[in-house]
């Protein structure tokens, strides 16, 4: 399987990237490592989690993820054949989102024993502090990286104008560089990635590993109704879906799948990994069937015509 490089982070990997925003929620650690197992055989590489994994939980802390991950490394007794992906930055308790030195060097830290590794591979600002000088945190990174302890840096959910203002601060001050861009994209969202964020990744050569790829699920065509949305725990998430827009993309998608003999789910995402400084799109899974089904996207082939009618059925205004 062709692999694409991740940035300038040093690595390359498979264009499909597994979510760990299911690992010790809905998804419980057997079949956490059996997902994670499959995903490996399949010839991908990399797993994305976050220190804040899965804080939304009734009694979890956060970390949860983390260490269904660093348990899983630990069995197998390697992790140089994945790249690990996790971030810092959201809420673990102080009440606001913080990207500040030692915030980011102590969560460093206990993301290093969870995952249960010498080093995190790619070491990502979660979201965007406007409270904490891009310098401080850039610092931060680089003293993680000066030690052995981060391999490459990325970003999640910035604006093009705030992406701009890191790297210009990287370049002025011989700081590390973001070398990922982790931003909401799907058929149904377009416009907070596409126009000035997408066209600043792909002239700094950022890789773009953009998350909801499946849009929490919507896009799989399993959510069609109000008692759609009331069978699953993203339910109401998924409330703002229902309406004209995406009930045409879903439509769309349909009579792709049905000329390509491919499901839903694969159209989706091959779609993504078709768009201009994508890597590799997020998704997650609860079962290995689900799992073997993501993966198939990276062998689905789009015709032309296939992009043009998802397109077609997508815009609603959305491109900008």
């Amino acid at each position: 399987m062709d692999k694409r490089p991740l940035g300038n982070s040093g690595f390359a990997v498979a264009p499909l990237a597994l979510g760990g925003n299911v690992f010790g929620w809905t998804a419980d650690e057997r079949t956490s490592f059996q997902v994670l197992d499959a995903f490996v055989a399949g010839g991908f590489a990399l797993i994305d989690t976050a220190n804040s994994y899965s804080r939304w939980v009734a009694g979890h802390q956060g970390g949860e993820s983390e260490t269904v991950i660093g348990n899983w490394i630990a069995r197998r007794g390697r992790h140089d054949d994945v790249v690990i992906a996790t971030k810092v930055g959201s809420d673990m308790g102080l009440g606001h989102k913080c990207l500040k030195r030692i915030h980011i060097v102590e969560q460093a830290e206990a993301s290093l024993r969870r995952l249960r590794v010498e080093r995190i591979d790619l070491y990502q600002s979660h979201w965007d502090d406007a409270t904490t000088p891009l310098d401080e945190t850039l610092e931060a990174y680089d003293r993680l990286i000066r030690q052995g302890k981060v391999k490459a840096i990325g970003a999640s959910n910035l604006t093009a104008e705030r992406l701009a203002e890191a790297l210009a601060v990287s370049r002025s001050k011989g700081l590390p560089r973001y070398a990922t861009m982790q931003p909401h994209y799907n058929l149904l969202v377009r416009d907070e990635f596409e126009g000035p964020l997408q066209r600043l990744c792909v002239q700094e050569g950022i890789g773009v590993i953009p998350y909801y790829s499946l849009a929490a699920g919507f896009l799989t065509g399993k959510y069609r109704s109000e008692a759609d949305v009331a069978k699953s725990v993203r339910g109401p998430g998924l409330k703002k879906y229902l309406n004209q827009r995406g009930a045409a993309v879903l439509a769309a998608l349909e009579r792709v799948a049905a000329r390509r003999r491919a499901t839903m789910a694969q159209v989706a995402l091959a779609w993504l990994m078709g768009q201009p400084g994508i890597v590799a799109p997020i998704a997650s899974a609860t079962s290995v069937a689900q799992l073997e089904e993501l993966m198939g996207a990276a062998r689905l082939e789009l015709a032309a015509e296939d992009v043009d009618e998802l397109a077609l059925r997508s815009d609603s205004g959305q491109r900008t």
